[in-house]
């Protein structure tokens, strides 16, 4: 039974990596006591140190156990009960959350109880705040109180909120409406017929992976209307192939990005008052023009037009039109079907601290 062993930590790991993570932990620590899948749950590993006290432990662990996802400080053992929690953490939770913080309790339930998580997080929760005092938070609490249930036995720790990674902490901001406000003017690739159909399917994931406010395909002169009808079609492809993962993936609902068709200097006339980049290997480096593109893309109440080529690039004498050209790479020439994507993360990385320093809420992406 494991109440009878020391453990002072529990490990998480991806599936079959149980056994490699005991075996590493034995040779860090031969006389280390370690249980492999505890009531049978996969992805778990219980170890406890007879070499290191506790903090040691999980100081070598975290430096030397690559194969662990998590390494869990065990600060209390109970029966798994909600009201037994509760009394175990009363002796010491105090110690380790303020009046002053905020906390929020974690719960990962497994085996049949007559309990659910949440009725722990809310119960457990309730305790620690008559406890301490602390205010509940949810999503970025000072502290966690980490309710690990396995079977009869419930693992507590509780540990600072900068344990759990967020994809959207405070301090960063979502880019998607930095990217509302962007059109792309992508000429369209016309190569070999097989080139084509993937190139076109790759740029459409790419420009809604984004979600950029418009593409635009932007031919010049005569071209096969063959290569270009499976051109738009595959682009087609792409961006709905794109959108589905994401409605399916994202906290919010996603916008599919519309496509237009339109002659690239009729384009460039119609838009001749708007902000217009070129991004070509003829250009200014772009880390050299920062200043000037934070004044064109996050002040302008405009939409932005960004030109992308194909085989031939954009047409030089376009450049006298635009408000910049612009090299992300210098020295290289990036594939059309990759060009769009590093365009967008390179103006979005050096925009980004002083996009996020803005009001969101001003920036317009409405559109002319």
């Amino acid at each position: 039974m494991s109440k009878n062993r020391q453990f002072q930590v529990l490990i998480k790991t991806v599936l079959g990596f149980e056994n490699i993570v005991k075996n590493r932990i034995k040779e860090i620590d031969p006389s280390a006591d370690v249980l492999v899948a505890p009531k049978g749950f996969k992805g778990l590993v219980l170890a406890g140190s007879n070499a290191f006290d506790k903090d040691k432990f999980v100081k070598v662990l975290n430096k030397e156990l690559i194969e662990a996802e998590k390494i869990i400080p065990i600060d209390l053992i109970v029966r798994a009960d909600p009201n037994e929690i509760c009394k175990g953490i009363s002796g010491f939770v105090n110690e380790k959350i303020s009046s002053d913080e905020t906390f929020a309790v974690r719960t990962t339930r497994r085996g049949r109880h007559k309990f659910t998580s949440i009725d722990v997080n809310i119960i457990v929760g309730d305790c620690v705040r008559k406890y301490t005092g602390a205010s509940v938070n949810l999503r970025y609490p000072d502290k966690i109180v980490l309710v690990e249930i396995i079977g009869e036995e419930a693992y507590i720790s509780i540990l600072p909120g900068s344990f759990e990674y967020h994809k959207y902490a405070p301090e960063k901001k979502e880019l998607y409406r930095f990217f509302n406000k962007l059109s792309i003017i992508q000429m369209p690739y016309l190569g070999p017929i097989e080139s084509v159909i993937e190139i076109g399917k790759r740029i459409g994931r790419e420009v809604q992976n984004f979600e950029v406010k418009e593409l635009v395909i932007a031919p010049i002169g005569l071209v096969d209307a063959y290569s270009l009808a499976r051109f738009i079609d595959s682009v087609m492809e792409g961006i709905e192939s794109r959108y589905r993962v994401q409605v399916k993936s994202y906290h919010r609902k996603p916008r599919k990005t519309p496509v237009y068709i339109m002659d690239l200097y009729q384009l460039i006339r119609d838009r001749g008052d708007e902000v217009i980049i070129v991004f070509e290997p003829e250009g200014r480096y772009i880390v050299d023009v920062k200043d000037e593109l934070e004044e064109l893309v996050l002040k302008s109440r405009k939409r932005i037009n960004l030109l992308f080529g194909a085989r031939e690039g954009i047409p030089t004498g376009i450049f006298r039109y635009a408000d910049l050209v612009i090299d992300i790479a210098p020295g290289m020439v990036l594939s059309t079907d990759y060009a769009v994507a590093a365009g967008l993360i390179a103006l979005s990385t050096i925009l980004y601290d002083k996009y996020r320093s803005m009001d969101h809420e001003s920036i317009n992406t409405s559109g002319r």
